[in-house]
Parts: C-alpha cells; sequence; structure tokens
C-alpha cells in the first residue's frame, strides 16, 4: 500500500473520532514524518507511542487526543504482531512470580526519587487520589489515605500489613493519624530505602520482600496500586497469601485498577516503556480468585479521579523538566508524557475503572457500614 493511500485510510479512521490531520483544532494530529502511517499500521499502539517520542508528530491536546481515538474504539484496527507477542507471553509465560517480580522495580519503581517527587507532590503517593471534597492534589492523595484506613476500622495498637507499600507513606499516615503499627512489602530497592527513612521513629518495618513469602499474622492489610503488577495466574496466590496473614475478623482493602470488559492484555508499549509483567485484571478475574477466601462488603468504582490524578502529575511533571532535564533526555520527556497522556485518557473515555474493595474472611457481623 502507497505512503498517500495508508495516509488516507488513517484519516478516514480519525475521521471517526473527531480527529483531522494537520488540522488546527487542540485534537487535531500534526504529523511531522510522513513515514508514522506505516509505522502505526504495522506496530498499533507500539508504533504510535514510538513515533510520537522520535518527534513524528504532535498535538496540543495528548490526553483529548488519545481520549478521543479510545472512545471511539480505533484501537481495536491496530490489531498487530506486537499485540499478539504481548498477548501470549501474558497467557503462557508467568512473568510476575520468581526472578520476575523484582522486574518492574528494577525498571520503573527504580527510575530516580527526583522523577517522582517532582510529580507526584506533597506525598509520594503513586495510586489515584480521591477528589470528592479535594480541590488539589495533595488533598486528594490525604483522602485517599483517610478513605482506606476509615474503611479498614483502624484502631490504636493494631498491626497492619502493607502489600506494595511503595515509598511508605500510608503506613506512615495510619500510623501518624491512627496509632497502628506496621509492615510494609516492596520490590523496588529504591522504595524500600525511602521508605525506611521517611517512617524513621515510627512503628514500622519496610521489607524488600516478595510477597509471596509473607506467613504471619495481621490485624488489617491494605494494597495499594501493586496489584495491577501481580499477574491473573497468581490471583488465586495472592488472595491466599491475604487471607493466611488476616485473622477471621479483619478486613483487607483493595485498590487497584479495572477491566469492565473480558480480562483485559497488556498494551505493548506500555509493556515494553513503563510497566513491564503488568496485566489490569477483569472483574472476572478478582471474583473467581477470591471464591470461598473472602466476603465482598464493598466494591467501589471512582475511576474518573485517576483523569484527574494523571492531568495533575502531568502539569507537576512539565513544571519541573527544566530541573528534570539534567537528569533524563529529550525523548524520555516525551516518553513520560505520552504514558501520563494515555493512561488519563483510558480513565476519561472509560475504558479502565479505578475499585476499592474491601474484604473479610467470614463477612462482618451484623453487616459493614461503608464509609465515603
Amino acid at each position: 500500500m502507497s505512503q498517500d493511500s495508508l495516509k488516507q485510510r488513517a484519516a478516514d479512521l480519525l475521521q471517526h473520532a473527531g480527529i483531522r490531520i494537520d488540522g488546527t483544532a487542540p485534537v487535531d494530529i500534526r504529523v511531522h514524518d510522513e513515514r508514522l502511517y506505516a509505522r502505526v499500521f504495522a506496530h498499533g499502539s507500539l508504533g504510535l507511542g514510538e513515533a510520537y517520542m522520535d518527534g513524528w508528530w504532535d498535538v496540543d491536546d495528548l490526553p483529548g487526543f488519545m481520549a478521543r481515538l479510545l472512545s471511539s474504539h480505533l484501537d481495536e484496527h491496530l490489531k498487530t504482531l506486537d499485540t499478539l507477542i504481548a498477548h501470549l507471553k501474558a497467557r503462557f509465560i508467568n512473568l510476575q512470580r520468581g526472578e520476575h517480580a523484582f522486574e518492574i522495580g528494577k525498571a520503573h519503581y527504580d527510575l530516580g526519587n527526583d522523577l517522582f517527587h517532582a510529580m507526584l507532590g506533597k506525598r509520594l503517593v503513586y495510586s489515584c487520589g480521591y477528589w470528592a471534597n479535594a480541590g488539589n492534589l495533595d488533598d486528594a492523595q490525604e483522602a485517599k489515605l483517610d478513605l482506606v484506613c476509615r474503611k479498614l476500622q483502624l484502631k490504636p495498637g493494631q498491626r497492619v500489613l502493607d502489600i506494595g507499600c511503595g515509598w511508605g507513606e500510608a503506613l506512615k499516615y495510619a500510623a501518624e493519624k491512627y496509632g497502628v503499627s506496621g509492615v510494609g512489602v516492596t520490590v523496588s530497592q529504591e522504595q524500600a530505602e525511602f521508605a525506611r527513612e521517611l517512617c524513621k521513629g515510627l512503628p514500622i518495618e519496610i521489607r524488600l520482600q516478595d510477597y509471596h513469602e509473607l506467613d504471619e499474622r495481621f490485624d488489617a492489610i491494605m494494597s495499594i496500586g501493586m496489584f495491577e503488577h501481580v499477574g491473573g495466574r497468581n490471583y488465586r496466590g495472592y488472595f491466599e497469601v491475604a487471607r493466611r496473614c488476616l485473622p477471621g475478623d479483619g478486613l483487607f482493602l483493595l485498590h487497584c485498577i479495572g477491566s469492565n470488559g473480558a480480562p483485559a492484555q497488556p498494551d505493548p508499549w506500555i509493556e515494553k516503556y513503563i510497566f513491564p509483567n503488568s496485566m489490569i485484571p477483569a472483574a472476572s478475574q478478582v471474583t473467581a480468585a477470591l471464591e470461598g477466601l473472602f466476603v465482598v462488603e464493598d466494591w467501589h468504582n471512582f475511576g474518573t479521579d485517576y483523569d484527574r490524578t494523571l492531568t495533575a502529575w502531568r502539569a507537576n511533571f512539565d513544571a519541573a523538566w527544566p530541573q528534570l532535564s539534567k537528569n533524563y533526555d529529550e525523548r524520555f520527556r516525551r516518553m513520560w508524557r505520552f504514558y501520563l497522556a494515555c493512561s488519563a485518557a483510558v480513565f476519561r473515555s472509560r475504558r479502565d475503572q479505578l475499585w476499592q474493595l474491601t474484604l473479610s474472611p467470614n463477612g462482618v457481623p451484623g453487616g459493614y457500614r461503608v464509609p465515603r
């Protein structure tokens, strides 16, 4: 197919999303290299993302552009070999066990605390904020941490486990505001070192440890933004670990991204550049993995709050770029902006959700009163 034919095919598809090539609207794409069309039709989202990183195209409103693509389901016209390979790897290789479990820590979370400090705001909380009554990112993140603690009904003297504790902010908040002690596990060396320093003087232990190794009792468990790295083949084992660490009257709060469709497969660009070995769970996978282990006391979806969270992160990243550019190059800047914009678009288009599940081993006697 000639370059002109490919361009016309692209224009016809984009028209369905209300996007024009070299138009004047904020969501219209400006093409700098005509090889873009062949690259995208050959490699789908991987080609589109890499071409953006290489400066082959631009758009003023990148999240808006991507949201239109997703809302119009144009990505379904770009099923390529790269997509197939990513799907086959996810289906037949357990990418989240053994030595693979630590790959995400090295590839993403160990990038550098300077990057995450600049992007995430007052607290290093790398998950969706709760914007119900918040007007800015810092307030939204504090509201989310407090929501988690209230849902877990934390009380002074309790011992709490955080599976995938990140930089330790959730445990620090729970210890300071609710008087608990706790243990946090992470597979990121950078995060573990930072969390230990952050939580110094508090009754908190931070471990560089695979969660599968956990076998001790806690009064409550939380896991915020980590389940996306567990993998479908390991969901049952994940919940079995949580169940054996929780007494019959304990509560478990799971905060994760979820798919409202069939089990979601990895996006090739995200898999290669951002989150290796990650997988977004479907509701059907979660409920099957829970059977016989937990009662679902509450299933809370506030996915549109992730659009606002990611938009705030992108604004922080852009504002900090003059300083960050000393350690990261221009291709990284474009990669990171594409990642944040695409992620915002996924939630804006309602293709993915943000779930908080509150779980109990045997059902709360008399029922669970849901805090919001």
